[in-house]
Order: structure tokens, then sequence, then C-alpha cells
């Protein structure tokens, strides 16, 4: 009988998830190390998400990053290799919000959502890129959103930074086939997370809308994401590149 066990697993691997301590970068991180990986944690100082990493032992390093200190993408690449050896996964989950019409959205507002999204997750990624060049393999998933391809209202920094990644992801699978770099997207639908909480609370129009178009008539679980993360990074996903997969419920084709 065919075993495809080894397929899914992802033992020996080596991750830096950005983001990985809170949210749906903590499913995440809880997947990639349930499927064997070792994992690397790029986050804001935050007492709460080291705590709710320890329980991962040495399979999970915290290292504090602040996503839009640009300058300091490649050294704490430098560190990480410092510390593992290698990289394998880079996941640029990292993300913020805000939630304004845009005649109340200030430029600033728009500039920091780009600068955490997209700008930040740019700089990370051109710092691994290099190091995978040079092994001749690696795996990069952007997070990306329903804000990719819909329409939502109050959200134009965010919807403009995750659109940004579809068009940063297919380059970057073009341009990395021929060194073994596979670059994809997970589109996460409307997830159970603090920041679907903030982003729908006293909208009950809003909160109707969304359930209404979703053919599963459900929220969707963070270890959700997390797993498609793992497939997308595993040996079974190895003829995959340049796609954005969304785990959505079918809130992207429901009506």
């Amino acid at each position: 009988m065919f075993d495809t066990t080894k397929y899914f697993s992802l033992e020996g691997k080596n991750a830096i998830v950005t983001g990985g301590s809170t949210g749906l970068g903590l499913a995440i991180t809880k997947c990639l190390v349930g499927a064997g990986a070792r994992v690397c944690v790029l986050s804001l100082e935050d007492e709460t998400g080291r705590k709710a990493l320890s329980e991962y032992g040495d399979r999970v390093v915290f290292l504090p990053y602040d996503i839009t200190v640009t300058d300091n993408a490649e050294p704490i690449v430098k560190e990480v290799l410092a510390q593992m050896g290698t990289v394998d996964i880079l996941i640029n989950n990292a993300g913020n919000h805000c939630k304004k019409p845009i005649e109340e959205m200030t430029v600033a507002d728009f500039e920091n959502v780009l600068n955490v999204h997209l700008i930040g997750a740019f700089a990370l990624t051109k710092a691994v890129y290099s190091h995978m060049m040079t092994k001749g393999s690696g795996s990069i998933v952007f997070q990306a959103s329903m804000a990719s391809f819909l329409g939502l209202t109050q959200v134009s920094g965010y919807a403009a930074a995750k659109a940004g990644y579809l068009g940063l992801m297919r380059t970057l699978a073009s341009e990395g086939g021929p060194y073994g770099i596979r670059v994809n997207a997970v589109a996460p639908g409307w997830i159970d997370t603090e920041m679907y909480r903030r982003a729908t609370a006293g909208d009950e129009l809003r909160q109707s809308k969304i359930l209404g178009r979703i053919p599963l008539q459900k929220i969707g679980d963070p270890l959700n994401i997390g797993m498609a993360h793992v497939f997308l990074c595993s040996d079974a996903a190895s003829y995959i590149t340049g796609v954005c997969l969304p785990v959505d419920g079918g809130g992207l084709i429901g009506f």
C-alpha cells in the first residue's frame, strides 16, 4: 500500500513564522510543530505570546522583531540561521488592521497597514530568499485574505496590502522556480480570531452579510488555516507554486 504520511510531514524542516504567537499565527505555529517542524517565531516582544509558545519547548524559538524596521530584516535572518542552521519555510503572517471609511482614514493609517503587511513582508522575504536560492529549495507562504479578492468596506489599506500579496507571490513564484523555491498564499475566510471579533464588533449587519455568503454557514477555526499552511509547505504540495488557496467555507463562491 502506498504510504502518503511522509509527504505531509515537515520533520527536519525549519520555519519562520512572523506574528506566530497570537491568533492565526499561533495556529500556524501549532500546526507546523505538530507536523514535525521546528519554528522560529518573529514577533513584537510580548510576554503573553511567549507564554503561549512555552508548551512547545525547544521546538519553538522566539525572537523579538518589529517587521516595520526593514533594516533589521537581514540581521534577524542571520540570527535565525545562527540558531537553526537553515530556513526551509517562511510564513509571512504578521498583520494589523485599520477599520475606517476612506474619508476618515489618514495617509498615515494607510501607510501603517502597508508597512506591516506588504513592505515588512517584502523585506523579510528578500532576506530569506537569497539563502533559499543558495540552498536550492524553500517554501514561502503569504497570508492573504478575502480582502485580496472582495470589495470589503472600511479596510482600504488592508485590502491594498492583501491584494499586493498576490502580485508579489506570483512574481516570486516565477523567479524562484528555477531555484526550487515555491511561493504560495493562503486566503483565510472569516475565522474566529481576536482580529475578526474587533472588525465585526457591534456591526450586526456586517456579521449577517458574512454568514449569509458562506455555504458552510459557519465561521472558521484558526486550525483550518494552520493545516492549509502545513499542506502548502509539505512535499505533498511539491508541484504547487504561484497559487492562492482560499480557506473560507466557500465564502468566495457563495451568495
